[in-house]
């Protein structure tokens, strides 16, 4: 990304739930950690490069110890020779904040904060800043709002770097990669010669993203020239339907309406992003918590042949019988019938039975249960086998959300010059008194100070959710039963236990059967694991889209491993295999 070509600041999103688990647990036996160490050893290549270049550096590496990381960048520094200033973003980690008591379990409580502190540190000179838990968007508003002399008022402007940040914040998600129509970018895969094609002309990975934020809050996503991939319309819309739910996109900084966003090509692998409109966001801040769940085991067996579902049912009844003395608190059955009949090799003629068991006491679920598994080989169903040595249960993590009062949590910017400068709370609403600025001054986003002024008006107040205007259906003509993916892309993700699925269309033509046949009932049909639990369905005509948000579908969040694709990456591409009627004017 450095060397590439021209940049002004280079990104890094660190923090997925699962990694504030694991920066946890770090801590807990050494409590000068719990940043992730990584991003150091990224630094020892390229900071002096980085300093060289005049790239600013803003990553939420910082994890848990963002304070104990910003001392160990200026060591680094010191030891290559490079001349930086090193700011970091505190004030997230709520752990041990007086007068709040998560519970003895909880490891991890962290706010997401805004890009106001890291906006702070930029402003005071930093070429590095290095945050906690922020929003993902947050390293691209903050950067923003810095270099455009932004203020909090400016809502429009924010929301559009709001929707730049959330496209880039996946990296090469957005470049082509977990997408739909890969074969597109990817066409010697389409071949046996597919390594050896790919590697010739540099294209087995795709390159980084890259947004060309302007004044106005527009941005273009772009690319590096000579790096694989591409920048489609498709490759933006697909990452901007990821890990989101309703129109309202809610942040510290400003709620971003996704349903006012518009995609426009802008010339090769260049992609516009514009007409985002934003409204204050709300007065509460998401808090993160993370806890040990408990203890887990799996052992899968393999059933070969014949008689598949007869040798999974005395594989079970005899699991069943020796875990009765002491039942694990959850058992959980799956079949997956992966055989198929006449196999030519031995794996395609196998099925895998899957036994997942959850108990609060690692005795339950350890030598209890792999013992069991083991007495069975020859006592059990003929071909008995196990797809790995069963071993001792392990512990699994559970992520939760919590809310607190924005105003009530420290967002501190901790300068170049060791400097600490609360940052104040978004306004939450014009209307609010105590959000309100005063009559004739404006509410910076980070520091007082004599930088650029507003660009224009504010938006104020929350815009109406107008109820989406559907296309007219296609008239009736002949259906062919055929897979959804044909003329449907996707994308799948995790929200905590939730997941999300979001379906686009290609062409207006498509758009006009999608809209009215993928209902949320339809949705549910199609997944029939799904069936049982809320889903909600939002509508987006301009990106020609459709987004399902499933709740519960992945239990206590991806540490807790619910389900056999516990982040839902793939229920999209589930969804897009399944078969519909489709129209042959489509196919």
């Amino acid at each position: 990304m450095l060397t590439g070509g021209p940049l002004d600041v280079l990104t890094g999103d660190y923090l997925a739930e699962l990694t504030l688990l694991i920066l946890g647990r770090d801590r807990l036996k050494d409590p000068s950690r719990g940043y992730a160490k990584t991003f150091l050893g990224q630094l020892e290549e390229c900071l002096g490069l980085a300093a060289d270049r005049g790239v600013k550096i803003v990553a939420n590496a910082g994890g848990l110890n963002p304070a104990g990381l910003a001392e160990a960048i200026r060591a680094l520094a010191r030891r290559v020779g490079a001349d930086v200033g090193v700011a970091h973003v505190e004030g997230d980690d709520l752990l041990h904040e007086p007068g709040r008591d998560w519970g003895p379990e909880v490891l991890t409580a962290n706010a997401y904060l805004g890009g106001a502190g890291i906006a702070a540190c930029l402003r005071a000179g930093a070429d590095v800043v290095v945050t906690g838990r922020v929003t993902d968007a947050a390293l691209v508003t903050g950067p923003a709002a810095a270099h455009f002399g932004w203020l909090a008022e400016d809502l429009d402007r924010l929301a559009g770097a709001v929707v730049a940040g959330h496209v880039l914040e996946c990296g090469t998600q957005a470049t082509g990669g977990n997408y739909s129509f890969f074969t597109e970018h990817f066409p010697e895969c389409l071949t046996e010669r597919f390594a050896e094609q790919a590697a010739e002309r540099g294209a087995l990975r795709p390159g980084f993203p890259v947004a060309e934020i302007h004044p106005d809050g527009s941005a273009v996503i772009t690319k590096h020239p000579g790096t694989g991939g591409a920048v489609t319309v498709g490759t933006v819309t697909a990452q901007l339907l990821y890990e989101t739910g309703g129109p309202r996109y809610l942040g510290p900084d400003v709620t971003a309406r996704l349903d006012t966003v518009r995609l426009t090509d802008d010339g090769p692998d260049r992609v516009r992003i514009s007409g985002v409109r934003g409204e204050p966001p709300p007065p509460s801040l998401k808090v993160g918590l993370t806890r040990v769940g408990g203890w887990r085991n799996e052992v899968v067996f393999v059933l070969t042949g014949l008689d598949i579902e007869a040798k999974a049912r005395l594989a079970r009844a005899q699991m069943e019988e020796a875990l009765a003395k002491r039942r694990p608190a959850e058992v959980r059955w799956t079949l997956a019938r992966t055989d198929h009949a006449d196999a030519e090799v031995q794996e395609e003629a196998s099925a895998f039975l899957r036994l997942v068991v959850r108990d609060p006491d690692p005795e339950a679920v350890g030598r209890a249960v792999s013992g069991a598994a083991v007495e069975l080989a020859l006592s059990g169903y003929p071909g008995f086998h196990l797809t790995a040595p069963p071993g001792p249960g392990s512990p699994y993590g559970v992520f939760e959300a919590a809310y607190v009062d924005a105003y009530a949590v420290r967002h501190t910017a901790v300068l170049p010059d060791g400097t600490r400068l609360r940052v104040p709370a978004a306004p939450s609403a014009p209307s609010a008194p105590s959000a309100r600025p005063v009559a004739g001054k404006q509410a910076p986003v980070g520091p007082a100070s004599a930088g650029p002024a507003r660009l224009g008006p504010a938006s104020v107040g929350p815009l109406p959710v107008e109820p989406p205007v559907l296309p007219p259906p296609l008239p009736p003509g002949p259906v062919r039963r055929a897979p959804l993916g044909l003329v449907a892309g996707a994308r799948s993700g995790d929200k905590g236990g939730s997941a999300n699925v979001g379906v686009w269309a290609r062409s207006d033509a498509a758009w006009r059967w999608l809209a009215h046949e993928l209902t949320g009932s339809r949705f549910r049909q199609l997944l029939p694991e799904v069936a049982r639990l809320p889903v909600e369905r939002h509508v987006y005509p301009a990106l020609r889209a459709l987004n399902f948000t499933v709740e519960g579908l992945l239990g206590a969040g991806v540490a807790s491993q619910a389900r056999f694709d516990p982040q839902a990456k793939a229920l999209g591409e589930w969804l897009r295999s399944r078969y519909m009627d489709i129209p042959e004017v489509l196919l």
